[in-house]
C-alpha cells in the first residue's frame, strides 16, 4: 500500500472513530436502533474512512498544485479584466462541481435544482473574482468583509423569512471538499510571488468572500420563489433486515455516485489540461501525479459521498426523530454539541485547511490548535441549532448579531487571523454538516412540528458563523500573550508550545 495513504487512512480513522463512537452509544443508551440500521451505519463510517483518506491524497496531489498554478499565473498578468473573467468562470465551474452544494438543492422545496445550483455558482464566481482583485490591489479583508457583511445584514430584512435560512446555508455548503483545496491553494499561488509583510495573510480570504456571493444571490432568488407553500420531502430510512439488504442499499446507489462525481471533477480535469497546454508550466513527472491524484479524488469521493449519504444521513435523521420523541427533548441540546465537537475531525476540507494555515505560517498556527478552535465553534452553533429547533429562535436572531460580532473583531485581531478565521467558516460547514447534522436537525424538526424551512435549515449556517469568532479568539489570545511577553523580554517571541502561536508577525 501506498505509504501516504496509509498515513491518510490512519488520520481518517482517528477522525471518524469518535463520531462513531458517539452514534452507537446513543444506540444503546438513549435512541434504539434496529441491527440492520446500525449495520448501514457502520458500513458507511468504512466507505467514509477510505473515502475522505483517497480523497485528502488527491487533493493535495492535483487540486493544490492546480490552484496554486493559476493563482501565480494570474498574479504575472498585467490585465485586470482578464484576470477577473478567469476567475469568474473558475469560481462557476468548481461550484457546479460542488456535491455539497446538490445535496442541498436536493432539500429545498419550491426551486428547481439546476435553477438555485446556477444562481449560487454565479454568485460565487463574481464574488471569488472580487476576492483575487483584493488580492492584486492590496485591498484590506477586514474593510471589505465589514462592506459586505453590512449591505448582507440590510438586504436580508427584504428577504421572506421562510428562505433565509436557506439562503445564510446556501453560503456554507459551497465551500466544500471540491471548492476548498482548489481556492485555498489559489490564494496561495496569489500572494506567493509578492515579498510584502502582508503577502501571507493576503493567501487567505477567498474562500471566505466566496462564501457571500452565494448568500446574496439566493436572496435575491428568495424574492422571486417563495416556498411558503412547498412540502418538505425529508430523507428516507431504508427498511434492511439482512446483510442482504444493507449491501443492496450501498450497491444500489454507488453507480450514482461514480456518475456524480465523474461530472463534478470532469470540467476541472479539462480546466487543467487547458491551463497545461498554455503555461507549460508542470513538467511530465508531474503531470503524472497530477493525474494519479485526479483519480484519487474521484475514487475518494464516490465512496465518502456514498458512505455519507446512504449509512450517515438515513441515521442522522432517525436519531433526531426518536431524540425530540423522548421526554428529555432538552438532551438534543448537549448531544448535538457532542456530536458537533467531533465531527469536525471527520470533514476533509477542513483537514486540507488546517494543514494549509500550519504551512503558510510555517508551523505558527498548528493544525493541532486550528482544530481545537473549529471543534469548540461547531459544538457551539450545533447546540444553539437544537436549542432553536427547540423553542424557535428566528435565524437572523443569531445570525445578524454573530456577524456583527465577528466584523468587530476583525478590527483588533492580527490580519492573518482575519482570513484564516472567514474561510474556516465556509470550511466547516461541509459534506458531513449537510448530509448528517442538517437531516438531524430536520428528524427532530419533525417530531416536534417545528417549521422546516425556518427551524431545522439555518445549522449550516450556524456552523458557517461560529469558527469566525472562535478562531478570532484565538487571534486575541496571541495577541495579548505577544504584548505581554514583549513587556517581560524586550519583544521576544514567546516560548515554543506545541499549543501556542508562537511565529505570527502582527500586520
Amino acid at each position: 500500500m501506498n505509504p501516504q495513504l496509509k498515513e491518510k487512512i490512519m488520520e481518517s480513522l482517528a477522525a471518524v472513530l469518535p463520531i462513531t463512537g458517539i452514534v452507537l452509544a446513543l444506540s444503546i443508551l438513549l435512541v434504539p436502533l434496529e441491527v440492520g440500521t446500525v449495520m448501514m451505519f457502520i458500513i458507511g463510517a468504512v466507505l467514509l474512512i477510505f473515502g475522505m483518506a483517497m480523497f485528502q491524497l488527491g487533493a493535495e496531489m492535483s487540486m493544490s498544485p492546480l490552484g496554486e498554478g493559476i493563482g501565480v499565473q494570474m498574479s504575472r498578468s498585467k490585465h485586470i479584466l482578464s484576470v477577473w473573467l478567469l476567475s469568474f468562470v473558475m469560481g462557476v465551474i468548481i461550484t457546479i462541481a460542488e456535491p455539497d452544494l446538490q445535496v442541498l438543492a436536493e432539500q429545498v422545496p419550491s426551486i428547481p435544482n439546476m435553477t438555485l445550483i446556477l444562481t449560487v455558482a454565479v454568485g460565487v464566481g463574481i464574488f471569488l473574482a472580487l476576492a483575487v482583485l483584493r488580492i492584486l490591489l492590496k485591498i484590506d479583508l477586514s474593510w471589505l468583509l465589514m462592506g459586505l457583511y453590512a449591505a448582507l445584514i440590510c438586504f436580508s430584512f427584504f428577504v421572506p423569512d421562510s428562505f433565509l435560512a436557506v439562503a445564510f446555508d446556501s453560503g456554507g455548503v459551497t465551500t466544500g471538499p471540491i471548492t476548498v483545496p482548489f481556492i485555498m491553494a489559489m490564494g496561495i499561488g496569489l500572494s506567493s510571488v509578492r515579498s510584502d509583510k502582508n503577502s501571507s495573510s493576503d493567501s487567505f480570504g477567498l474562500v471566505a468572500l466566496s462564501s457571500i456571493g452565494p448568500i446574496l444571490a439566493v436572496m435575491l432568488l428568495g424574492c422571486f420563489y417563495s416556498p411558503h407553500d412547498a412540502a418538505y420531502t425529508a430523507t428516507s430510512v431504508p427498511n434492511v433486515n439482512t446483510m442482504m439488504d444493507v449491501s443492496s442499499a450501498f450497491t444500489k446507489e454507488l453507480p450514482r455516485y461514480f456518475e456524480e462525481v465523474i461530472v463534478s471533477i470532469l470540467p476541472i480535469l479539462a480546466v487543467f489540461v487547458i491551463f497545461q497546454l498554455f503555461s507549460k508550466r508542470y513538467p511530465n513527472r508531474q503531470k503524472l501525479r497530477v493525474a494519479v491524484g485526479f483519480a484519487y479524488t474521484y475514487f475518494g469521493l464516490v465512496l465518502f459521498l456514498c458512505g455519507v449519504n446512504v449509512g450517515f444521513a438515513p441515521v442522522g435523521t432517525m436519531i433526531g426523530r426518536e431524540m425530540a420523541a423522548t421526554s428529555e427533548k432538552w438532551l438534543l441540546v448537549p448531544i448535538g454539541m457532542l456530536i458537533g465537537y467531533f465531527i469536525v475531525k471527520a470533514e476533509p476540507a477542513i483537514q486540507i485547511l488546517n494543514k494549509q494555515v500550519q504551512s503558510v505560517t510555517n508551523g505558527a498556527v498548528s493544525a493541532k490548535t486550528m482544530n481545537r478552535c473549529l471543534q469548540i465553534g461547531v459544538s457551539v452553533a450545533v447546540g444553539l441549532s437544537m436549542l432553536r429547533i427547540l423553542v424557535g429562535i428566528p435565524i437572523q436572531y443569531i445570525v445578524i448579531p454573530g456577524y456583527i460580532v465577528a466584523l468587530v473583531m476583525s478590527r483588533f485581531v492580527p490580519k492573518i487571523f482575519v482570513g484564516i478565521a472567514f474561510d474556516s467558516g465556509g470550511v466547516a460547514s461541509g459534506p458531513m454538516t449537510s448530509t448528517f447534522l442538517l437531516p438531524l436537525c430536520i428528524g427532530a424538526c419533525e417530531m416536534l412540528g417545528g417549521n422546516i424551512m425556518t427551524d431545522a435549515f439555518g445549522a449550516v449556517a450556524l456552523v458557517a458563523l461560529t469558527p469566525l469568532i472562535s478562531v478570532q479568539i484565538m487571534g486575541l489570545s496571541y495577541k495579548y500573550k505577544l504584548k505581554k511577553q514583549s513587556k517581560l523580554d524586550a519583544g521576544a517571541m514567546l516560548p515554543a508550545d506545541s499549543d501556542d502561536i508562537i511565529v505570527i508577525e502582527e500586520a
